[in-house]
């Protein structure tokens, strides 16, 4: 029999086999309901964005002791070899509010952060594996000195995440069905919800008592980004998975979901100039970003800096530098490193898939970028004469900064002089949108009076209002999860409390 008529009504389907979609079933099985996900993409394509990260996921672990509770048993860790900052609810908060400008939901901010490390722990319970974040320190002596509330990853990136998952899915009994798009979504009755499924046979219709819209924004829809986000968006590469094109958003507004958050918003990136246009599943694992521009200088095309490269931790700026990048001339620009900071740049620089030119001479160095010489030397000339004196420490926002200079470099400014000199060729890559459906603090998504639409759930991108013009970093696979569990255990919920004999 085929997979989705398995049963004649089904208690909960959940739409998408993302971060957020997979903990959406595991949380409703756990509460007693048998679980249907409908994943569009072929199976060697499945796991939606989840699939394509770092794995770093930001939580409020408090200190050292307890974050150590949570990394995999096989993991021994000397005491003595960590300086691990404290990171409780309000640091994640403070964060939340400082990098969204105090415009996150207030209820939806206290959810994730109050229930971030909990929801850890439930993961680990359910068979995912945490290590520390090796991108999230630096040397301090023998010393490995954390910063940036961001210590804690998946196991094996991404790819472990989602195979950690669908191992407790499976175990679990949960069924899911691949080449399945969601076509048409119907409120048939009080108590049922009608699905058209686009399937390998054409389309299918089965019906649910809950539904779960956990099945990402528009970021995969040219057209759509063209319209909320502004023609420049039209060629962004997509970083990860090309299915999420807005789907899930367009079958909740029609029954009765409202626009909510910031729908003009995204999250992006900087990315290899090179990169795929989309993710792409034979190299997973977010290969391409490029995340050390605070160590360096980023200039365009003309050969000029455009933003401060060391306003903040990296944490704190990539999702919006991406953006910048996009709004230059032919939405390229250059990471520069020298010899004084190239032995702390993150492992993505030094993979064969790297685009980089190599010189031993700025003049060289230009040539090979294809900019204009004088105009590159008389920025690096400019920004090294304002350089200010200072102690230069990549793990704490030092204030060694320059003066007289526009941009400036708020920290971590070294004189760029010391060969060989490299450049790094970026562009944008859009990573998800920040628009989604209104929800109740729970994932029940609410319609234009506020009330509960019955049944139908969101988690994941697709909720609205968390994220305004940036996000801190590690925060979207936490949200995936938190809401993603939260949805799973009120779905749940509601069916035992509605009494449907299923």
């Amino acid at each position: 029999m085929n997979i989705i008529h398995q049963k004649q009504q089904w208690p909960v389907v959940v739409v998408g086999a993302g971060n957020a979609a997979l903990c959406a079933a595991i949380a409703a099985k756990e509460n007693g309901q048998d679980v249907l996900v409908l994943e569009r993409a072929p199976k060697q394509k499945r796991g939606g964005n989840s699939y394509f990260t770092d794995g770093a996921i930001r939580t409020a672990y408090g200190d050292w002791h307890s974050l150590k509770e949570v990394l995999s048993d096989d993991i021994k860790v000397e005491d003595r070899l960590i300086q691990m900052p404290n990171y409780g609810t309000d640091e994640f908060m403070d964060d939340l509010q400082r990098v969204t400008e105090g415009q996150t939901d207030s209820q939806l901010a206290q959810q994730l952060v109050t229930r971030s490390f909990e929801t850890i722990k439930w993961m680990k319970r359910n068979g995912i594996q945490f290590e520390l974040n090796e991108n999230q320190y630096y040397m301090n002596g023998e010393k490995k000195q954390f910063w940036g509330g961001l210590p804690l990853k998946t196991t094996n990136k991404g790819v472990g995440l989602i195979s950690s998952l669908l191992k407790r899915v499976e175990e679990l009994g949960i069924s899911i069905a691949y080449n399945a798009r969601l076509k048409d979504l119907d409120k048939s009755s009080s108590t049922q919800f009608t699905l058209t499924v686009g399937t390998e046979k054409g389309e299918e219709t089965i019906t649910a008592k809950t539904v779960i819209l956990a099945c990402g924004g528009f970021e995969a829809n040219a057209a759509k980004r063209m319209e909320e986000l502004g023609e420049e968006w039209e060629h962004a590469i997509v970083r990860g998975t090309e299915y999420n094109t807005g789907d899930g958003l367009e079958l909740a507004l029609k029954l009765g979901a409202v626009k909510y958050g910031q729908w003009e918003g995204c999250h992006a990136h900087t990315t290899d100039y090179f990169a795929p246009e989309t993710g792409d599943f034979s190299k997973p694992g977010d290969i391409y970003k490029k995340s050390s521009y605070p160590l360096g200088l980023i200039v365009n095309t003309a050969g000029e800096r455009f933003v401060d490269e060391g306003a903040d931790f990296r944490n704190y700026t990539y999702a919006k530098y991406g953006k910048e990048t996009l709004k230059q001339p032919e939405q390229k620009a250059f990471q520069l490193f020298d010899g004084n900071v190239f032995g702390n740049l993150r492992k993505e620089y030094r993979i064969e898939e790297a685009s980089v030119y190599k010189a031993d001479t700025i003049e060289e160095l230009a040539h090979k970028m294809g900019v204009d010489g004088d105009v590159l030397i008389k920025t690096i000339n400019n920004y090294n004469q304002a350089v200010q004196p200072g102690e230069y420490n990549p793990a704490i926002k030092d204030g060694k900064g320059t003066k007289g200079i526009h941009p400036a470099k708020s920290n971590w400014a070294l004189p760029f002089n010391q060969a060989p000199f490299l450049a790094f060729p970026v562009t944008c890559g859009i990573t998800f949108t920040f628009g989604g459906v209104r929800t109740s603090p729970n994932g029940h998504i609410l319609n234009q009076h506020g009330d509960e639409i019955p049944g139908l759930f969101a988690a994941g991108e697709m909720i609205g209002g968390l994220f305004y013009h940036n996000y801190p970093g590690g925060s979207g696979l936490m949200s995936g999860a938190v809401f993603g569990k939260l949805s799973g255990e009120h779905a749940g919920k509601y069916i035992s409390e509605q009494s449907v004999e299923i």
